[in-house]
């Protein structure tokens, strides 16, 4: 169905689109490359929202090339107004002949819609070419458009037998530097960061990107029921953060909205903030990657409320003992049937340490 070449210039949309990886929220990263007669005449990748699409950026480098030609593009071509208009019009208007695309829309305003539309005008369509790599690429933006909540990444750093720290709480540093350099990288392309007011208060974290070359802070969130967190802690700095809470008397409210944070207040279930509805309210807010770097307790409330889709675990080759204090307070299952399952989805080593992402089934 499809040519070597084909292969190869959606492989080169594919690298243009990573391009946004840290700049394109809430939108989803895509490339896309306009060939005519064996030669690359246009290229373009969506950076910001509210700015042209890749198609749009493509078709104006290809000029008067476009006509006749073929365009590789990572996503379904859009086929609504949003903040720009449909770059299925734009791809009609321009003469293009036909239309690869890595993957379908999985926004439910285009879904399809998008190719249809082309083929509708005479293009010759088809999808599904390097579909794989096109959804990892925006594997957050597909799970808030069919699942209405963003795609939950939990973090690790821990020793070879599974500790995060010492009894004392002293965990600086377990791994090395290129590993937690690497997870800088994971930060820098998630829309949010989730911690919880225990990690505040033991370590009055930044949770800020550093060493990596991007114009963008990601949010972030703090799930503090009580409003425990202190108005000069180094987390409110830097970038917006929100605090989410259950309960709190009116000043601790004013002390931190003075301090610059947005207090979101939920229902509490079991005592804690409704994971759940937190979820539900960033998806709303276009949030589509969401990096969780807490404690244990935190870690376990979300993976028992089924919430975790992926885990990123970095192992330093190194003891801690039996005393130091362990990756996740969940409950023992009952039995060995109802132990939770993932899937291995990648190992490598970076620097000293081993990189385990794993997904939850």
């Amino acid at each position: 169905m499809w040519t070597a070449d084909d292969y190869t210039y959606m492989a080169q949309a594919l690298r243009l689109a990573e391009r946004g990886l840290y700049t394109t929220s809430p939108n989803p990263r895509v490339g896309c490359v306009i060939v005519k007669d064996t030669v690359v005449v246009g290229e373009g990748w969506h950076q910001r929202a509210g700015e042209p699409h890749a198609e749009v950026l493509a078709l104006r480098q290809a000029g008067e090339s476009a006509r006749g030609a073929t365009a590789y593009v990572t996503l379904e071509p859009c086929s609504h107004f949003g903040r720009t208009p449909p770059c299925a019009d734009a791809l009609v208007a321009a003469g293009i002949a036909k239309v690869i695309a890595a993957m379908q829309d999985p926004n439910p305003q285009v879904a399809g819609n998008g190719l249809a539309r082309l083929a509708a005008a005479g293009i010759a369509t088809s999808c599904g070419l390097l579909e794989q790599q096109a959804q990892q690429l925006n594997i957050g933006f597909i799970q808030r458009m069919t699942r209405a909540r963003p795609w939950l990444r939990i973090k690790t750093a821990s020793s070879l037998d599974g500790k995060i720290a010492l009894a004392n709480g002293t965990s600086k540093w377990i791994t090395g530097a290129a590993a937690r350099q690497d997870a800088h990288r994971l930060r820098a392309r998630s829309c949010a960061i989730l911690t919880g007011i225990g990690t505040v208060l033991a370590d009055n974290p930044q949770l800020n990107v550093r060493d990596v070359d991007t114009t963008r802070q990601p949010l972030k969130i703090i799930v503090d029921s009580h409003l425990r967190t202190p108005a000069d802690a180094l987390i409110l700095r830097d970038s917006p953060t929100i605090i989410v809470y259950t309960q709190a008397d009116t000043t601790c409210q004013e002390q931190l909205t003075q301090a610059g944070a947005e207090l979101i207040q939920v229902n509490a279930h079991q005592g804690q903030v409704d994971l759940s509805a937190l979820m539900s309210i960033l998806a709303q807010r276009g949030i589509n990657e969401v990096m969780t770097e807490a404690g244990a307790h935190l870690n376990a409330a979300l993976i028992a409320a089924n919430l975790v889709d992926e885990w990123v675990m970095y192992i330093a080759p190194t003891l801690l003992g039996d005393t130091a204090r362990g990756l996740f307070a969940l409950a023992e299952p009952a039995d060995m049937t109802n132990r939770r399952t993932l899937s291995i989805h990648d190992i490598r080593q970076i620097g000293t340490d081993l990189r385990i992402t794993a997904h939850f089934k």
